[in-house]
């Protein structure tokens, strides 16, 4: 009795912290796309995801398989622990279908965030815009290097039809995304620049704050 008690609790602390891991995110999907056991999990994981997100070894995925059926987000297929090597079988539950929808939708809403973060860091250097200018000219070059990138090479449509999709998708965004910020870039010096002409900006005194 004492055991359960502990074990619900438990259970409802986990519930209760969010979960931070995208390797656990990423295992989730990939058992919202179709139920699956950990080794086939692993391969999946490695095959899709080894690009961007590492697995340590096979034991990280029961790990993450254990996180996920503590917070009810997954639960195990009654009866596919049967026969001589058996391979227990897991699948997403409402709520963890649910959860991995919002958790997408979340990841877009943090990538907006952090460029608007940047931003708002970039003033703490209005004061100095040859500094503000040239954390610019380097956050360009950044993505000028990421427009260099040589496409992810994909599985093959005859192979694997939605690692080949998934692959165009990733190129596209990539090549809109380094368009958008080398654009964004052009717009920020110029109005960093027209700001400086317009506050009537001279060379800084020693000791003084750059202008």
């Amino acid at each position: 009795m004492r055991d359960a008690r502990i074990a619900a609790e438990g259970t409802a602390r986990a519930q209760a912290t969010p979960m931070r891991s995208p390797v656990n995110w990423a295992l989730l999907g990939l058992i919202v796309e179709r139920p699956s056991y950990a080794y086939d999990l692993a391969q999946r994981f490695e095959r899709r995801f080894g690009d961007v997100l590492a697995l340590s070894n096979i034991g990280h995925v029961y790990t993450a398989l254990g996180a996920l059926a503590e917070r009810d987000l997954i639960e195990e297929i009654p009866g596919t622990r049967a026969g001589r090597q058996p391979r227990p079988r897991y699948r997403a539950t409402p709520a963890g279908a649910e959860q991995y929808r919002a958790w997408l939708v979340g990841r877009a809403e943090e990538g907006r965030r952090q460029h608007q973060l940047f931003v708002l860091a970039l003033g703490a250097l209005a004061a100095d815009r040859e500094q503000a200018l040239e954390v610019l000219a380097r956050y360009e070059q950044a993505w000028l290097a990421e427009g260099m990138r040589t496409p992810i090479a994909r599985e093959s449509d005859a192979v694997d039809r939605l690692s080949a999709l998934l692959g165009r998708l990733i190129d596209e965004d990539d090549r809109l995304s380094v368009g958008a910020r080398l654009e964004w870039v052009e717009y920020a010096r110029g109005q960093l620049r027209a700001s400086a002409q317009s506050a009537g900006a001279r060379p800084a005194e020693p000791g003084e704050p750059g202008r």
